[in-house]
């Protein structure tokens, strides 16, 4: 969060904040269940803030709305395989920056700042040196080595498979976020595929399989 954070500003996270906290999945954080994509929401906020001194209003305003109703358009609406995969990803962050873009417009953000939102949350800048960019990308994939790891690599059932996910995460983000996500307090099981993640290095091929 900025230093000064403008009332606009505070508007705008509680209406993505009311948006988010009617998804109908839960997620229990530190023993209280809560609405996923809000408490998502907040766990990327703060990462954000680890990450970046001083983030610009668009950085935090992205993070808090990175998986803006995600529920809305699950994984089952799209084909299996990669490339339905990818493009129920593509459809994702389409949504997220439409649904952003109508809350920044109602809370009178001018039309570059909402642009620069959208911008950063269908990942644009990523890869072209664009520091928000990455600083973004590091936090989502931080909010998924906390929250979701365990449970994907249930899913997978293989650790070959679970780990190349792993490592392909990992090779998205920066030296800092890698640092931090050795040092997350996972259970023993996932805390060992981190540690063989990071010792072995980034992923099979240039496919950006990885979460999230």
């Amino acid at each position: 969060m900025p230093a000064a954070p403008t009332d606009r500003l505070r508007r705008a996270i509680a209406a993505i904040d009311a948006a988010n906290a009617a998804d109908p999945h839960m997620l229990v954080v530190r023993g209280e269940p809560r609405p996923k994509e809000l408490a998502h929401a907040e766990l990327a906020s703060a990462w954000v803030a680890r990450l970046v001194d001083a983030p610009s209003e668009e950085l935090v305003l992205a993070a808090r709305a990175h998986h803006l109703e995600r529920w809305a358009i699950p994984r089952a609406s799209h084909p299996m395989g990669r490339a339905g995969y990818h493009r129920w990803r593509r459809a994702l962050q389409a949504h997220h920056a439409a649904r952003a873009g109508e809350i920044l417009a109602r809370e009178g953000y001018p039309e570059a700042a909402i642009a620069r939102v959208q911008s950063l949350l269908r990942k644009e800048g990523l890869g072209r040196g664009d520091a928000e960019a990455q600083a973004f990308e590091d936090a989502l994939c931080l909010v998924f080595l906390e929250t979701q790891l365990v449970e994907t690599a249930a899913k997978l059932d293989d650790e070959a498979k679970a780990l190349d996910v792993l490592r392909k995460t990992l090779r998205k983000m920066s030296t800092r976020a890698r640092e931090l996500a050795g040092a997350l307090p996972l259970d023993e099981g996932a805390r060992a595929l981190v540690e063989r993640a990071l010792e072995s290095g980034p992923g099979s091929d240039g496919t950006d399989d990885g979460a999230p």
